[in-house]
């Protein structure tokens, strides 16, 4: 008979409760994710299919904030004239620039695009105040002129950031799942156009692991998270959420979009996620620029934290609350994750521990592999998606380099919650690159 040995038995005390916390936490999160996996191939198999006809039923109302985006907003605009539907309104928030963005806007002149200017002091305020004025502009816009009396329940407001390339024939997709009146919010898939290099390249992989299992799987139980490019919203839905303090739907926050998703599933509303239909972006080109926005996120998701009584509380079943419970309280599981890593490679540096034992080593392998690697695996697995078993492959080769990618990131949380201690909330935007030729 086989001797059983618990993994981490002659392990120093704090080692073993800091380990056995560690893999609680992975195995716990390994489970939800083949969860997700399983409801991301239902989910993805039920989706209603595109229908043109019935988005004709809507007005689509699509906002651009711009703060100095003269390098890329032309492309945007341009892209978003051509979105196919029959009613159609572009609302760009120039949002103080000085860098001849509104010019830009100008040159693209069309009976659909109006620009709304903010200046000081009200301009550069942030993206929820730009996106709060125009949400303000829209009761003008239903009030006076061709669009005048548009019931509020069929507005779909949509953000599309000034570097965002959004799929023509979106609306025909959003446009079924609005067909349910109990749908506030859709999210469609991120692609990043400028992937030609390995960084923008794992950029694009991550965003597709998100839609293809994560948002996918929490559009069968109504709680797909707002990313903010791409994000639809029903005009009536965002009524509901409207802060008189803030002036509208979106408040002050680093992650104004996923704070306004948060609060509508608070509300009722159900938020699901498209990804058949896309919006592409720039993905940042430098390490240090992917630092940058990573720990702006992260310090966003910290904000996010007092919103967990809420939800918990939030009329929805049992998964659905647990679910978004679980993910505000992510960073720091990945904190005590990351912990457990950095101690087992201090302890086997100081030669400190039999990390695999005489008896059981198998069964340690196999938790390495599982809990290592699983949560990633079914990831690129829900990316290869129905493009057969070359893709499949393809995309599982991709599992070690994601991986170092994915733990590259991590120290973001450190800094993160350093920023949220010192209650420094000023960021610089995103450098944008000249659009070229670059095709998504």
């Amino acid at each position: 008979m086989i001797a059983f040995t618990l993994p981490f038995d002659g392990l120093p005390g704090w080692a073993q409760a800091l380990f056995s916390l560690s893999l609680a936490i992975v195995l716990a999160t390994l489970l939800w994710t083949l969860a997700l996996f399983v409801l991301s191939r239902r989910a993805l198999r039920a989706a209603p299919p595109a229908d043109p006809e019935g988005a004709d039923a809507y007005l689509w109302v699509f906002v651009v904030p711009a703060l100095n985006e003269a390098l890329t907003i032309g492309d945007s605009v341009a892209r978003l004239i051509d979105v196919e539907a029959r009613n159609k309104a572009i609302v760009v928030v120039d949002d103080g620039s000085t860098d001849g963005t509104a010019d830009v806007v100008a040159s693209r002149a069309q009976p659909e695009v109006e620009v709304l200017r903010r200046v000081p002091p009200n301009a550069r305020q942030g993206k929820g105040a730009a996106l709060n004025a125009a949400w303000g502009h829209l009761d003008r816009l239903l009030a006076v002129g061709s669009w005048a009396g548009w019931p509020r329940d069929r507005v779909i407001v949509c953000v599309v950031d000034a570097d965002g390339r959004l799929d023509p024939a979106a609306p025909a997709f959003v446009a079924a799942h609005f067909a349910d009146e109990r749908v506030g919010g859709l999210q469609t898939l991120v692609r990043i156009y400028n992937r030609s290099r390995v960084l923008t390249w794992l950029q694009d992989v991550e965003f597709s692991i998100t839609a293809l299992l994560f948002q996918a799987g929490r559009t069968r139980i109504g709680v797909a998270g707002m990313g903010g490019n791409g994000q639809f919203n029903r005009l009536a839905a965002l009524d509901t959420v409207a802060d008189d303090d803030a002036g509208g739907p979106w408040r002050r926050r680093l992650t104004e979009d996923q704070d306004v998703g948060l609060r509508l599933l608070e509300a009722g509303w159900r938020c699901v996620a498209d990804a058949r239909t896309t919006v592409a972006q720039q993905g940042v080109e430098s390490v240090r620029a992917l630092y940058r926005q990573r720990t702006r996120w992260a310090q966003g998701n910290l904000q996010a934290m007092p919103q967990i009584g809420g939800l918990s509380r939030m009329r929805r079943r049992a998964p659905g609350r647990a679910d978004q419970v679980a993910a505000l309280l992510h960073p720091i599981a990945q904190t005590i994750v990351g912990l457990a890593f950095l101690a087992s490679i201090v302890l086997w540096l100081l030669d400190l521990a039999n990390l695999v034992p005489r008896n059981g080593s198998w069964l340690l392998i196999l938790i390495f592999l599982a809990t290592g690697y699983g949560g990633i695996t079914l990831g690129c697995i829900a990316r290869a998606g129905r493009n057969g078993t070359g893709a499949l492959w393809s995309s599982l080769l991709i599992v070690p380099v994601y991986t170092v990618y994915t733990w590259m990131i991590w120290p973001v949380i450190w800094r993160a919650a350093v920023r949220l201690a010192l209650n420094k909330e000023g960021w610089a935007k995103t450098a944008r690159h000249p659009v070229g030729q670059q095709v998504s």
